[in-house]
């Protein structure tokens, strides 16, 4: 059997617990703390180490789903979750805006940590304020080859898509890699 490490990373609050939870086949070992600062508000609770769930793609495919803290004070443990992953997942609630500048910001942060692939997507795609994937990509300035997938972080299929896309985003980078050592091969 072959696992596979997978990060969800982003903003706060922009639903990546919700997203882990949503396909987990094992109860979701999460981290939360109440939240104290009125600043933060926004919900009762935060991840303040890491999320973890688990999905069965096939008999031999395991993806281990690591979730990451969305504050910069819990930024330390982004380098740790890092160590091991084939691909990451940025995820941004496409209805908040002021959080581009952030999502941008942790994405550069977790390119830096590893040049593996990766993909952005777009929550809340449900709300009729969400912001396009497309309109993403821009605010977000994201290569037109790096997908942005639309999503709803609490719908099952919609998150499979987006964990999916990764995957065949992380088959494509090996295949490639692939084909330039047998050229780099048969040219000695």
């Amino acid at each position: 059997m072959q696992a596979v490490k997978i990060v969800i990373t982003g903003p706060f609050n922009a639903g990546k617990t919700q997203f882990i939870r949503a396909v987990s086949e094992i109860d979701v070992v999460s981290t939360e703390s109440k939240i104290t600062d009125p600043a933060e508000r926004i919900k009762d609770e935060t991840t303040v180490a890491m999320d973890f769930g688990r999905i069965t793609i096939e008999d031999d495919l395991v993806l281990y789903l690591f979730g990451t803290p969305g504050q910069r004070r819990f930024d330390f443990m982004w380098e740790i979750l890092s160590e091991g992953m084939l691909g990451f997942i940025v995820m941004v609630d496409s209805t908040r805006p002021e959080t581009f500048r952030e999502a941008r910001y942790i994405l550069q942060v977790f390119r830096g940590y590893a040049p593996t692939p990766y993909v952005v997507a777009a929550n809340k795609q449900d709300l009729s304020e969400a912001w396009s994937p497309e309109d993403l990509r821009i605010a977000l300035k994201v290569d037109p080859e790096v997908k942005v997938i639309p999503c709803v972080a609490t719908d099952k299929e919609q998150v499979k898509n987006v964990l999916l896309e990764l995957l065949y985003t992380i088959l494509e980078r090996l295949d490639l890699e692939e084909t330039e050592l047998a050229e780099e091969e048969a040219e000695r």
